[in-house]
């Protein structure tokens, strides 16, 4: 079966991450936010900047963890269930395609601007734009079905030209800031309420930031790359959106930024005249046109991950043999967008993906708090996210409140998602898929009930290997085939050799009795103990070309002598004197793993033997 190509670097993600969130959210917005707040449209930047950081933690941490095509539908999926998967994944597709559609549909005032500045006024406006916007969208569908690396190229090039132009826009603009512009600072009839909901209505223009980690099985070196993608972008692109604001607030006559449908650009038009006004508004559609392929790239690849994972037909998920790319959900996502932009009200359906987005933000935060408390032994993020769980609890409760502000009717219409969400897995998904989530290992190790199914476990570590292009060696595999005793009762050093040998001897073909002997000959020559609760007691035997390795753990403990601290994990090698090479290597590989930090208590925490199995071919040691 084809597989995605890992071929995105880090400017790749940065200007993903950055398309993304510079469009109307920066050339169009803030006039109308402006209007009725006043000069504090600069304070309700930086709070909904600072408000989605804990979104940008959360997805850096789960994306590192896990990164698979899908983003928060694969995260989502495995920490809460396939019921809320399917939600998450079909909420996140057309809230960010429908985001998408208006991005190309943006570009309508601007298209208005140039064609008026260069005289040709003949041409119905708003016939041009659909007609831009459609051959927008058919080519960015060509040119991701044909490969992402050159969609991501060509990105790479509008952002650079983006990022650019508001440099420009900011050195020319300092010289016509005027600091009388920011009287009044309030409006008179400003209250906390009102700050609120502008918050919540610029909130979305950071919203297309995470969505990059939809991609994450396309990106070289993920656990590096994605967080650091993410957080760059936050910071260049809040810091670009806090100055250019600035300016125009700072450079403009209050009416006429009131009355502004393209204040950007207007704001250049003072500072460099008309050349200034038209090279802003190209930028500006630049920017609608960087959103709209991001919007494409991320939104393609919920359908398709879920297609994967037996949520949706096998159809959705299809791969080209020779691009490598999902380019039939791509086609379908382009298709939705181009019959959005010519047939619907958008801006109602805006509103309804925006609700959406931070309901998913919602989820996020939940799935991260989640896959921590489950202590899967495979859930190895390399970015841990700070202050866990207070800022995931407070980000939790700041986007319901941001949800309850947006008004009655998109929190219906994202009702009608989930209410066909549960009748699709009640009909379709139930039937097929079985997978445990870390929701369920939560609530049976706070219950302390047995837990059999360990296929999250088993996929997680796949990925680990996957992510961390783990080679395994022969101590792997014969750690994937050991025995492993889970002793229950209180017992001594003898009694559990004893135990030891009565599982040793059918795979040796040894007699139980000589194995016991030989194990206590050995202890009585010098301790086996290595560190505090661990032992590695190891055998030569007759024979030619045998080897085998046992893993006992004691969460109760193994009474030593009665001035040592008891053991609680021990390590068994036994073999043929023509293994004593290998012999040494496992010794040397469980002693570098039994080194580790926190060794002795992730043992001890491991919910059963799958766990401990996994912990031990996860551990970062040296393999030959």
């Amino acid at each position: 079966m084809s597989k995605l190509l890992r071929q995105l670097t880090f400017i790749d993600i940065f200007a993903m991450a950055s398309g993304s969130m510079i469009s109307s959210g920066l050339f169009i917005l803030p006039a109308i936010v402006y209007s009725k707040n006043k000069a504090s449209v600069i304070l309700i930047y930086i709070l909904a900047s600072i408000l989605v950081l804990p979104a940008v933690l959360a997805k850096s941490e789960l994306s590192t963890a896990m990164p698979k095509a899908g983003g928060s539908y694969f995260y989502v999926d495995r920490s809460l269930g396939s019921a809320f998967g399917f939600f998450t994944g079909l909420a996140d597709w057309f809230s960010v395609a429908m985001k998408s559609a208006f991005a190309l549909v943006g570009m309508a005032v601007f298209i208005d601007i140039i064609v008026n500045s260069i005289g040709i006024s003949h041409l119905d406006p708003e016939t041009l734009m659909k007609a831009t916007s459609l051959v927008c969208c058919c080519f960015f569908m060509l040119i991701n079905v044909f490969s992402v690396k050159h969609s991501s190229r060509f990105q790479n090039y509008l952002v650079l030209v983006l990022l650019l132009t508001l440099l420009f826009f900011i050195v020319t603009g300092l010289r016509s800031f005027d600091i009388k512009h920011y009287k009044p600072f309030y409006p008179e009839n400003a209250s906390v309420l009102t700050l609120f909901g502008a918050v919540g209505m610029v909130f979305v223009s950071f919203g297309g930031l995470t969505k990059v980690t939809a991609v994450a099985e396309e990106v070289k070196d993920p656990q590096r790359t994605l967080p650091l993608g993410m957080l760059s972008a936050w910071f260049v692109v809040s810091l670009l959106y806090f100055v250019v604001i600035a300016l125009t607030v700072g450079a403009m006559d209050n009416e006429l930024l009131k009355e502004s449908l393209t204040p950007i650009s207007d704001a250049a038009k003072v500072f460099a005249g008309t050349s200034g006004y038209i090279i802003l508004s190209v930028s500006a559609m630049a920017a609608f046109i960087t959103t709209s392929n991001a919007g494409l790239v991320s939104a393609s690849r919920s359908l398709m991950a879920m297609s994967r994972d037996g949520i949706l037909p096998a159809f959705f998920g299809k791969i080209s043999d020779r691009f490598h790319t999902p380019y039939v959900s791509i086609l379908i996502t382009g298709s939705l967008m181009i019959l959005a932009i010519v047939l619907l009200d958008l801006e109602s359906l805006v509103k309804t993906a925006s609700a959406l987005m931070l309901t998913l933000f919602v989820l996020d935060n939940l799935s991260m708090i989640i896959m921590r408390s489950s202590k899967l032994q495979t859930y190895r993020p390399t970015f841990i996210a700070p202050l866990y769980p207070y800022i995931q609890i407070f980000a939790i409760l700041i986007y319901i409140a941001l949800i309850i502000s947006m008004g009655i009717v998109p929190i219906l219409t994202s009702l009608i998602f989930v209410v066909f969400s549960a009748l699709w897995y009640r009909f379709y998904i139930v039937k097929r898929i079985t997978r445990t989530s870390a929701l369920m290992h939560l609530v049976t190790r706070l219950t302390d009930k047995p837990f059999q199914s360990d296929t999250l476990e088993k996929e997680l570590r796949d990925v680990v290997v996957e992510r961390d292009s783990i080679v395994e060696d022969r101590f792997d595999e014969m750690i994937h085939k050991c025995d492993i005793i889970d002793l229950e009762d209180d017992c001594d050093l003898e009694e559990t050799f004893k135990i030891i040998c009565n599982k040793l001897q059918s795979k040796m073909d040894i007699d139980q009795e000589h194995l016991y002997e030989r194990l206590l000959e050995r202890e009585s020559q010098g301790s086996t103990v290595i560190d505090a609760g661990i032992a590695i007691p190891h055998i030569v035997v007759d024979g030619e070309n045998r080897f085998e390795i046992m893993l006992l753990r004691s969460k109760s403990g193994i009474k030593l002598a009665d001035n040592q601290p008891l053991l609680h994990c021990i390590f068994v090698l036994v073999g043929t004197k023509d293994q004593r090479n290998y012999h040494l290597r496992a010794l040397m590989s469980i002693a570098q793993i039994a080194q580790q930090e926190n060794f002795l208590k992730k043992w001890l925490d491991c919910r059963n033997v799958n766990s401990i199995r996994n912990m031990i071919l996860l551990s970062n040691r040296t393999r030959h």
